[in-house]
């Protein structure tokens, strides 16, 4: 592995940079580049976020060195389509994230003192909470402490980041058992709709109502996974990836039975899913 210097970072850095004026060029560049914008390159780079996330997930260094590489890609993209417009240029864009990390680590770059990781959250979130004072104040918009929460990460987390934000000026539930209580009544809610329905029929409001209290039944679970300290996002990929392997093997099963997968039963099928379970212990 070649020791790494600034030089060869720059050096880089720049080569990608070219590599992407080249793509955006109107004379000689890829027609596919320069037909996007920065509404049809976002889901790429949420796509390559997820990616990168995967890859760390299976300990794939190759791979994550390759997937950071994609994510890097979509920051030149974005920062190349917004040198284009003149609104700010990759320089910019590195310059303003040192500066803030320099903001938001005085024990590093300047004399305060941190003692710990959990003091360093705390300072942490206090700088944020600074920095969207002042822009709220330069904007003249009425300061929450649920602004700057972005609406484009996934839901889950967005909830946890949301509740995490009201939970510092004491919004919360003081035990996470008083959680599974809230659970429990957002279900009990979520039945009586399943009932209106059943009794009621189908209609664009039903499913609407149906809807909204299967929302707030996630967001109860979101803040239960909050306060034991659990990724729901994380709890979620492992129940996925679970399911998945399970499901494999009763596929397997199914196939060497000798008996077309159609004819199994719903209670077949589950007998063989307890299989499936046992086998795999995961």
């Amino acid at each position: 592995m070649t020791k790494p210097s600034p030089d060869r970072a720059a050096n880089s850095l720049h080569k990608l940079l070219d590599v992407m004026r080249k793509l955006r060029d109107p004379n000689g560049g890829c027609p596919w580049d320069l037909e996007q914008t920065f509404e049809t390159i976002a889901p790429y780079t949420l796509e390559e976020a997820y990616e990168v996330a995967d890859a760390i997930s299976r300990k794939d260094m190759n791979a994550l060195k390759d997937e950071l590489g994609d994510l890097l890609f979509q920051v030149v993209f974005h920062a190349q389509m917004a040198a284009e417009q003149g609104a700010f240029d990759f320089a910019d864009v590195a310059e303003g994230v040192s500066a803030k990390m320099h903001r938001r680590h005085p024990h590093v770059f300047d004399d305060a003192n941190v003692n710990s990781a959990e003091a360093q959250t705390l300072a942490w979130e206090q700088h944020k909470a600074d920095e969207r004072e002042r822009a709220a104040a330069e904007s003249g918009k009425t300061v929450s402490v649920l602004d700057g929460v972005a609406l484009g990460i996934p839901a889950l987390s967005r909830a946890i980041k949301l509740q995490n934000r009201a939970a510092h000026i004491g919004f919360d539930w003081p035990e996470a058992k008083q959680i599974l209580d809230k659970v429990e009544e957002e279900v009990a809610e979520l039945r009586a709709e399943l009932s209106a329905r059943d009794q009621e029929g189908e209609s664009p409001h039903r499913q609407g109502r149906i809807a909204s209290e299967l929302g707030d039944v996630l967001l109860a679970w979101s803040n239960f996974a909050r306060h034991v300290n659990v990724d729901p996002e994380a709890a979620l990929r492992g129940a996925n990836g679970r399911f998945e392997s399970r499901f494999r093997r009763v596929e397997e099963m199914m196939l060497t039975s000798g008996r077309d997968i159609g004819s199994f039963t719903l209670d077949e099928m589950e007998e063989l899913w307890g299989q499936a379970k046992a086998q795999l212990n995961d």
